[in-house]
Formats: structure tokens, sequence, C-alpha cells
């Protein structure tokens, strides 16, 4: 038994599972494309601090993305897991895309990465907006990667209204060479990011973000969705043109969205597939089979623990994510760019412990246990 902070002041003991779920690595799903948006691993022994430039651990950093190409799925490289914008800046970033660029040439593994504004401090005006986008689309698409047009906070500040997002995403697609994901990112995520598309209004950004795509559908590979409204995706997704894919990106509701219904269905690029990528994988090649109700029956169990994960406040979900690599021996320690190890509390750890446990995702349960109870002795938690 284990002793668990309740959450309320008190303990709760908790049998671990002696088991884990057994998942076998193979090939890419062939009914849907499938994104794991990767975390980056910090380097603890740099003497850096919260405001500091990030430091990454590189080799644990790309053997981790080496083992979600192993499971057959694509990684998303740079995105907000990775925690642009929330302890990695620009120069990180672009570390990062050269390195995971380099490493899925040389082992064949599916990459797409982000595409942003945060090179920019400060206010800035569009055509600052647009040269930064251009500086980092030319930089993904030197390495080979597809690029994923993210939502930029500079642009949602300086923009004025509908008219200056059609502007400035038309320039980019006009001159990407080949088709991009677009990156719809919701407040939840990031509060700055409120308005976007130029209406608070959600119905009026959405016939903005559309408008956007009908006039370029030939360079929109797909859109990514970040709203965690699953009626809102499913309406949209209704709405697109033909040959132009939606990647659900609703860690609430992803089961159903990627099964889709008789009118279509979601692909993925989530967050939440770090930490469940061999058994995303394989829910995902049980679909791929046709089963539906067998896709289902693994991957709806996980729906708690991501619901966890990204409670409110939404943005911290990085922190349980990587802890759970750190659990699952994916890394040496729980530490992360920006001090983000502090920004879930105990009893929100224990607890994603104790869902992750229980779903069998650890591949050594014995090290998974020895490392939380190791955790808790730091807390002063008794035995």
């Amino acid at each position: 038994m284990i002793r668990l902070p309740d959450g309320a002041g008190g303990v709760r003991e908790y049998s671990p599972r002696p088991a884990r779920t057994p998942a076998t690595p193979g090939g890419a799903p062939t009914s849907r494309t499938v994104f794991s948006a990767a975390h980056v691993v910090a380097d603890p022994y740099a003497d850096t601090t919260p405001d500091g430039p990030a430091a990454v651990d590189w080799d644990a950093t790309l053997a981790f993305r080496r083992h979600l190409w192993a499971q057959g799925l694509g990684v998303a490289e740079a995105m907000d897991t990775a925690q642009r914008g929330m302890g990695l800046d620009w120069a990180g970033a672009a570390e990062l895309i050269r390195r995971s660029g380099a490493e899925a040439r040389a082992v064949g593994g599916r990459i797409a990465c982000g595409v942003g504004t945060d090179q920019l401090t400060g206010a800035a005006d569009l055509v600052s907006v647009r040269k930064a986008y251009e500086e980092q689309l030319a930089l993904v698409e030197e390495t080979g990667a597809q690029p994923v047009l993210m939502a930029s906070r500079a642009l949602a500040a300086a923009a004025e209204g509908p008219d200056d997002y059609l502007d400035t995403y038309g320039h980019l697609l006009r001159q990407a060479s080949e088709p991009v994901i677009l990156h719809w990112l919701g407040p939840m995520f990031d509060p700055a990011l409120d308005g976007y598309w130029g209406s608070a209004d959600l119905d009026t950004a959405t016939d903005t973000f559309l408008e956007v795509i009908a006039a370029h559908p030939d360079k929109v590979d797909g859109i990514k969705v970040s709203l965690l409204d699953a009626r809102r995706e499913i309406d949209l997704r209704r709405r697109l043109p033909e040959g132009v894919r939606c990647y659900t990106g609703d860690d609430f509701h992803y089961p159903e969205l990627i099964a889709g219904d008789e009118q279509g269905f979601s692909h993925a690029l989530l967050g939440i597939f770090d930490p469940l990528g061999p058994l995303a994988a394989e829910a995902v090649r049980i679909l791929d089979t046709g089963d539906v109700d067998g896709f289902r029956a693994l991957l709806d169990p996980t729906v708690e623990l991501s619901r966890h994960l990204f409670e409110a406040p939404t943005r911290f979900y990085k922190t349980g994510v990587v802890f759970l690599a750190w659990l699952a021996g994916h890394q040496d320690h729980f530490t992360m760019v920006g001090g983000l190890q502090s920004a879930r509390s105990l009893p929100h750890l224990a607890r994603a412990y104790e869902l992750a446990d229980g779903l069998g995702l650890f591949p050594d349960p014995e090290l998974a246990e020895s490392r939380m109870r190791s955790l808790l002795t730091v807390y002063g938690v008794p035995r």
C-alpha cells in the first residue's frame, strides 16, 4: 500500500496495480493521421532560473521522440506541450526543431513543427508579426517538417478585427511551399488568445477561420482545433472544404471525435497522446480494422486521466505530462524548464499517478511506485 494525499488535508491508502497494460510497437495507423505533441526534458543540472533561458537535456528529449515514432505515432514538435511561451523561448524552440527534424529524417519519423511569433517581445505591429511568422516558417520548411501555423499572442494583440487575420494568414499561406496545419488554440490553454480570429464570439470567429481556409484550400492540409468543445469541432469539420482534415486537439472528447460518425471523423494532434502514446497507437490500429467498439473500449477509460491533467487552469497540463514521463522512466527526474514542476499540487499529482497506474501505463510499475514514494517523502507525507 502507498499513502496518497486526499486533497482535504489527510491521506488515503492506495494499492498499486501489479502489472502494466501490454502494448506492442507497430506501424503508423492507416485510417487516421495521429500526432503526439511531445514535451521537452529539462537539464536538471543547469544553473538557471524560471525566467532564464531554457536548459534542455537534448539526449533525453530526442529519445522520447524516438519512443513515440517507435509506436507508429507522428510527433508534433515545438507546440505548447513543449512549453513554448512558458519556459521555452524561440531560440530554444528553433534548436528543438532543428534537432528533431534531423532525428525524424534519420529514423523516417513523421514530424510537424509549430510556427509562431514568440521571438517578438513587447508590443508589435502587424508587419513585425508577419515577419516573425515568416522567419519561423522558413526554418521549419528547411528541416523538411510540416509547418503548423500556431495562434500568435502578438497577432491577437495587434489585430483590430477579422481583416487583419485574413490578410496575415493569407500572406503566409500564399508563400508556404507545402500545405500547412492551421492551429486554433482556445483561451483555456492561453488566456492571451481570447478573441482570436477577430471576435470573442466563437460563431463569428469560426466564420473568419473558415474564410481563411476557403481562400487557400490547396495550402491547408488540415486544422487543429483546441477549444474543448466537441459539438463545435464536429460542426466545424463538417464545413471544411473537401480534402482539408480536422485534427482534434480536444483532450476531453478525443475518443468520440476520432471514432467519428456517419458524416466524418477527426484525426488527432493531442498533448494527452504524450503519456498515452503506446496505448493510443494500439487503439487507433484497432480502429483501422473497423472495430470501433474495440477502439472505444481501449481509449474511453483514459479520458478520466486526461480530464484530470487538463483541468483548470488548463495551461498547466504540461506539469502532469512530464510527471508521468518521469514515473514511466522516460526521464530520470521531475524537473521542467521554467520551474513549471511546481505548477500543480501534490494531491493533483498523486491522483494523476493513481489514474495512470490504474490504466497500466507504466512500463515498470515498481519504478513508478518507488518514484512516487520518493516525491511523497520530499513533501513530508508520512509512510
